[in-house]
């Protein structure tokens, strides 16, 4: 009979420890779409968070009484063991001995173990046990209230505090949790419902760069100042762009550019219908970038590195991307990045995609610095040069044969991963 409780308590205790545990750790999000389905477990979770201080108070109430009972036929347990085996203590050396072995059993089985279990798994087993640690709840309810109501009026009283208060809000932690969770539920051959891409998107575009989403130096099309009209024109024409970027002498000083739309104004030089640019480090948040743009209501930055040479430019386009997905205009190239593993440790990816993208889809462990982005970026980071098409390049346990390259830019690589 003795056995019984005292397993019945650590089954206690560690539903108590753990439903304390799995409300403070689960995900608020999934809760409050859990409770708002039609159901009737979503009704029991509504009932038992409505009010989370009483909850926890109920939780942790049950559990002291289960540690007590355990307690008190835990240790008469071990005095009837060491009589029947012949053991004979002093008073002090027994209850050492019955502290020990009974805080040994239940810090394992009923603090430890479900602790860390319902942590892990939160959000399914605070849905799973909602029946009865609503029925302990409910049990001690009126115990529960009596010592909020005493911990209310002390806070009050001596501390000068409100009391018991709690305000549902939900951290950004949580918000990129359960997104990622909608994420990777997708199966390969469905479309990410837009509303969540969006979700997202909004996540991440706090901590983007410029860098990140800039056109390379190597692809900005420019015209330099000076040309005529007709050379601008033409230059609409073969590229198809909307805007040309104007330097003089060079990108590193790139002085405006011009819309198509004014080519309509007729003008004698490029400088009559030249539009100013904005200059931006390549470190600047897009974010930062996109209030700058607005602020001096402009369209188009020129991207520094750090030596005030153009590394690239972005748009207020490039940046609303990042948030709603890609925008099709004349501006975007129809080329596909490639990715493909063909087997053996082997690879062809396009040199665009990003380091970071690479190391979590394929587990590459390339390493990421501030210095680059892309594959390409490593590539040329590591070599200080530009190597052309066919040349063999090894950086550290990587193997990388160029695929395909100008004299500006590596475009594709065949990578392998040397054991």
């Amino acid at each position: 009979m003795e056995l019984s409780i005292i397993i019945l308590c650590l089954i206690l205790s560690a539903l108590f420890s753990g439903m304390e545990i799995a409300f403070i750790s689960s995900n608020k999000i999934y809760l409050e779409i859990e409770k708002k389905q039609d159901n009737f477990i979503s009704q029991i979770l509504t009932k038992l968070t409505e009010n989370p201080s009483k909850f926890i108070t109920a939780m942790l109430i049950g559990n002291n009484v289960a540690l007590v009972t355990y307690g008190f036929f835990m240790s008469d347990l071990i005095v009837e063991k060491s009589a029947q085996y012949g053991y004979e203590f002093s008073d002090a050396t027994s209850i050492i001995i019955q502290i020990l072995i009974a805080t040994f059993i239940i810090l394992i089985t009923a603090e430890f173990f479900p602790k860390v279990f319902f942590q892990i798994y939160a959000n399914s087993l605070i849905r799973f046990f909602a029946i009865p640690a609503y029925l302990f709840y409910r049990l001690f309810y009126y115990i529960s209230t009596f010592f909020i109501w005493i911990a209310d009026f002390i806070l009050k009283k001596f501390f000068k505090t409100d009391g018991d208060q709690f305000q549902l809000y939900f951290s950004k932690v949580e918000l990129g949790n359960y997104i990622t969770e909608q994420m990777s539920s997708v199966e390969d051959n469905e479309e990410v419902d837009s509303e969540i891409q969006i979700f997202q998107n909004a996540l991440e575009f706090s901590g983007v760069k410029a860098r990140d989403i800039m056109t390379p130096r190597t692809e900005i099309v420019d015209i330099d100042l000076f040309d005529s009209v007709t050379d601008l024109k033409e230059l609409f024409i073969e590229t198809g762009y909307s805007k040309i970027v104007v330097s003089q002498n060079s990108l590193d000083d790139i002085v405006g550019y011009v819309h198509s739309f004014d080519l309509f104004k007729k003008p004698n030089t490029i400088k009559s219908v030249l539009m100013t640019v904005e200059f931006v480090p390549e470190t600047i948040l897009i974010k930062d970038a996109l209030n700058l743009l607005i602020k001096k209501r402009k369209n188009v930055a020129v991207v520094l590195d750090e030596y005030g040479g153009t590394a690239g430019i972005i748009t207020i386009e490039d940046i609303v991307e990042e948030l709603f997905g890609e925008i099709e205009d004349e501006h975007d190239l129809d080329e596909e990045l490639i990715e493909e593993e063909l087997g053996g440790g082997k690879y062809l990816f396009s040199t665009r995609l990003d380091v970071e993208y690479l190391n979590e889809v394929y587990k590459l462990d390339i390493p990421e610095e501030d210095s680059y982005g892309t594959l390409g970026g490593f590539i040329v980071n590591s070599t200080k040069e530009i190597p052309q098409k066919g040349e063999e390049i090894v950086i550290d346990n990587y193997h990388f044969v160029i695929e395909e390259a100008t004299n500006k830019k590596i475009e594709l690589v065949k990578m392998t991963i040397k054991e």
